[in-house]
């Protein structure tokens, strides 16, 4: 598959901005490139939480202009013998482990191309056991950028890790997901959409429950509804989420990722009576 770069690189990591990993990654390609633009998605993925980094990178790739190179960094598993993966699809290269971090890109792209990157003069000199994201992925994503083929990075291979989220059980009067990404307003994002919400619930009433709160509407925007009180809408991501206006939902309901959410059809299998809403 064919790729023609931009010119800009994007970086991914749970690096976090402390430390001068960030900055490193951002001095070698720049040193490979200095015609390159570097633009940051986000450094703040949890720790090693390779899910986040999968769902925050599916949600904004397709962003980016046409030819951008999405560098990713969440990488438990660095020094050990997963692969370095350069993924080549019909607009977009990414660099990254081989750990599961593409997966919502295998499965939103309908042609995509996965190398492993083996070619040398794509990696530094020296490689360390611990930081692939300066030594590996960083210089390819700078060679990828100003126009290195990618017949040249290393082989195709056919088999590579892809790390399948839960997806929601249904029921015709129920639907049981779970929160799968907190933001960084303690919004709670569900794996629940709009799609599958809107054909489940089928304009009944319905309620909303998560850790013991309970939601019985939907709000269009954060600004709906009373200060402090609890929302229930569908946010940019088109997933369920669960909010408080002007707080945050993930402290006040005590919830983690993993968290059952469950959506009731009131009347079916469940009991309403002075059902507390918050």
């Amino acid at each position: 598959m064919s790729f023609k770069s931009c010119g800009v690189v994007t970086l991914l990591t749970d690096f976090g901005t402390r430390d001068e990993y960030v900055g490193s990654m951002k001095g070698v390609i720049l040193s490979i490139s200095s015609e390159t633009r570097i633009i940051d998605i986000t450094h703040e993925v949890p720790p090693q939480d390779i899910m986040s980094a999968a769902f925050i990178l599916g949600n904004c790739y397709h962003h980016f202009p046409p030819g951008t190179v999405h560098c990713v960094v969440a990488d438990p598993g660095v020094g050990s013998e997963r692969k370095p993966l350069l993924v080549v699809t019909e607009k977009y290269a990414f660099v990254g482990p081989d750990n599961g971090v593409f997966s919502r890109i295998y499965s939103l792209e309908e042609k995509v191309e996965v190398r492993e990157i083996t070619n040398q003069q794509f990696q530094r000199d020296e490689i360390s056991d611990t930081f692939h994201g300066r030594d590996i992925f960083s210089p390819a994503a700078a060679h990828l950028s100003r126009g290195a083929a990618v017949v040249d990075v290393g082989p195709v291979i056919d088999c590579y890790v892809e790390v399948r989220p839960a997806q929601p059980e249904t029921w015709h009067n129920m639907i049981k997901g779970e929160a799968i990404h907190i933001d960084s307003y303690g919004n709670i994002i569900t794996n629940i959409s709009q799609k599958l919400f809107k054909s489940v619930i089928a304009g009944r009433s319905f309620l909303i429950e998560i850790n013991g709160r309970k939601i019985n509407r939907l709000t269009r925007t954060y600004q709906d509804g009373e200060m402090g009180k609890f929302l229930a809408l569908f946010g940019s991501t088109g997933m369920l989420e669960i909010s408080v206006r002007g707080g945050s939902a993930q402290r006040r309901i005590g919830a983690g990722k993993g968290d059952f959410v469950l959506v009731n059809i009131v009347g079916e299998g469940i009991s309403t009576a002075q059902e507390p809403m918050f």
